[in-house]
């Protein structure tokens, strides 16, 4: 049995391991703390396996003309499966991916090498922090922002906030977009609130996710979309609802329905998303 590349992450001290596919070739899994993380096809970056990570694809292809390069940046790098999908559909993008856990960047990086044409350049440190640093150019240029910070199955308190929200998007260009995924589950008062939250930075929101998940019958992935200017999205409902699973776009007064009365979360009031049900996501040991 070929032994599976792993790592103890010195910062959160989560297990991070790398497995083949068993299906698919040339494909790999990232799990840290028994929760599957990303999941990239080295032979084809442009397939997305995770059902969220496709929508956020379909959101990224809206962005400007098809093909043109764009200049992103993202909070949370994982197996850096969209920096790779920004690169292969967008070649000559101009990328930051910004990472807490550097033991996790290099055990990706030696074991599922990015190509090194790619114009990405991976930042170490807090998520909120490092993004507040950016250099100044960057204010105001950004394309795309995705948002998708986890410790382990949980996002960090300190990266919900209105405050964090505001420094984030001050980094994004005039049309420029915010994508962010949200997990929760029955009730949706985390991914109500983040929905409310963002709303109040941006204006245009959109959410795309499950419809068992709306509906709150389980917990899984909400893709949160904010932009200043309408969002390009007049096609959308027909591919999502192509499958495999019905899925939809909640916006406008359908939004405002969801949002109800969730507050706006500030620094504050912040906590961190809530934990998945056990064994929802969890992959136990040696298994692949």
């Amino acid at each position: 049995m070929t032994e599976i590349p792993s790592k103890v992450l010195s910062h959160s001290g989560y297990l991070a391991t790398i497995a083949p596919d068993r299906w698919v070739d040339g494909a790999y899994t990232l799990t840290v703390d028994g929760t599957p993380q990303s999941q990239v096809n080295l032979d084809d970056p442009t397939e997305l396996f995770f059902e969220y990570v496709r929508r956020m694809g379909h959101v990224i292809d809206q962005i400007g003309m098809p093909g043109e390069p764009i200049t992103a940046v993202h909070l949370g790098a994982g197996a850096l499966t969209l920096p790779r999908y920004v690169e292969a559909t967008r070649p000559g993008s101009r990328q930051q991916v910004i990472e807490l856990e550097s033991d996790l960047i290099d055990l990706v990086r030696a074991e599922l090498p990015w190509s090194k044409s790619a114009s990405i350049r991976v930042r170490h440190g807090d998520a909120r922090a490092v993004m507040e640093k950016l250099p100044p150019g960057l204010q105001g240029s950004v394309d795309l922002l995705v948002v998708d910070v986890f410790s382990g199955a949980r996002t960090p308190a300190h990266v919900t906030s209105v405050e964090f929200y505001r420094s984030a998007v001050a980094l994004l260009a005039p049309r420029g977009i915010l994508i962010a995924n949200v997990a929760d589950g029955p009730g949706l008062a985390f991914a109500r609130s983040q929905a409310a939250t963002l709303a109040a930075v941006t204006g245009h929101v959109a959410i795309l996710a499950e419809t068992q998940i709306l509906k709150g019958r389980r917990f899984g992935n909400l893709v949160l979309v904010g932009s200043a200017e309408e969002l390009p999205f007049d096609w959308m409902p027909r591919l999502l609802a192509a499958g495999p699973h019905p899925s939809k776009i909640v916006a406008g007064p359908e939004l405002r329905d969801f949002v109800a009365s969730a507050q706006v979360v500030t620094d504050d009031s912040a906590v961190q998303s809530p934990p998945p049900s056990k064994g929802i996501f969890q992959v136990k040991p040696g298994s692949s």
